[in-house]
């Protein structure tokens, strides 16, 4: 538990990147094209699967899914980080930080499951290929989607609701880019032990379950690819799913990074990296990854561009 005196918090103070005068213009530079990619990537990808009728397929329901919450994602930190890598006294008030650590742990717990998924759509597509229909029809694809986001929801609310009940010292400075769990709970001067028990085990749950999930998934889909007797009918099938598995190890390795290792190993810069792989750069990566690796991507852009309505839609 911190000393010092106990006070009613009406803002915080975001220390964000550590970067020296002559360096800000170039670090804001640097992540705004970043944004800008981010969102023009994942936005192409929502449209190339809308417009084609050929990508009407679970996989591609999931991903434009998945699209659509790194756009939000990615909006609920950088927008924020830019600002105040230009001011002079970052601060962001107590109920502000409260909606972005609600925005930013739903949209976070939303992407894991929304991995899974995709996972299991994999799983399906190349285990069970003649139930594929059967096992993810519209309704099931729906729920694999409108679960996932009530979850994520109330194990915000959870967090967010406990963090709003803790009393806070004279320190208010977030050695962050933005409001996130552990920074915040160690500015706390009332006890956390409860705040700390439901991160471990509620949090721990959310990411855990879906990531042992993929990784069966992954065992079983190894198993089936092996059976085949031609070489490239192995690396055929198992290369559909090479997008998927780098998508999942951005994630869930930066993920780890951060939340899951003991907390005497608790680094501010360590952790400030780890948060730019899964806030920034991963919503970054995942349209080049899906997009590069898919054909049937590609073809849709190209159809996309080439359409003579789609620039006069604009």
């Amino acid at each position: 538990m911190h000393q010092g005196n106990q006070t009613t918090t009406s803002e915080f103070f975001l220390l964000g990147l550590t970067v020296g005068s002559e360096q800000q213009l170039i670090v804001f530079m640097l992540f705004l094209c970043i944004y800008l990619i981010t969102m023009v990537g994942n936005l192409l990808v929502i449209l190339a699967i809308v417009s084609d009728t050929h990508l009407h397929s679970p996989m591609y329901f999931f991903l434009a899914n998945l699209s659509f919450t790194d756009i939000c994602f990615t909006t609920t930190i950088v927008p924020k980080m830019l600002a105040d890598i230009h001011s002079q006294h970052p601060t962001i008030s107590f109920e502000g930080c409260l909606t972005q650590m609600y925005f930013f742990m739903f949209l976070l717990d939303l992407d894991n499951f929304l991995l899974a998924a995709m996972g299991y759509d994999r799983y399906i597509a190349i285990c069970h290929p003649l139930h594929y229909a059967t096992l993810l029809n519209p309704k099931r694809c729906a729920l694999l989607v409108v679960i996932p986001w009530v979850i994520s929801s109330l194990v915000s609310v959870l967090h967010v609701s406990l963090l709003s009940h803790l009393t806070f010292c004279d320190q208010r400075e977030i050695p962050h880019f933005f409001c996130d769990l552990e920074p915040i709970l160690r500015l706390a001067c009332s006890d956390t032990k409860i705040n700390h028990l439901m991160i471990l085990a509620i949090g721990g749950a959310v990411i855990f379950f879906p990531f042992t999930f993929i990784l069966l998934t992954y065992a079983f889909i190894g198993s089936t690819v092996l059976k085949i007797p031609s070489t490239r009918g192995k690396w055929k099938t198992f290369s559909t799913c090479g997008s998927h598995l780098s998508a999942v190890s951005l994630f869930y390795g930066s993920i780890v990074g951060v939340y899951f290792l003991p907390s005497s190993a608790y680094s501010a810069q360590r952790d400030k990296v780890a948060a730019i792989m899964y806030t920034i750069v991963t919503p970054t990566m995942n349209p080049l990854i899906y997009s590069l690796r898919s054909k049937d991507t590609k073809r849709a852009l190209r159809r996309l561009f080439s359409s003579k309505n789609f620039f006069w839609s604009w």
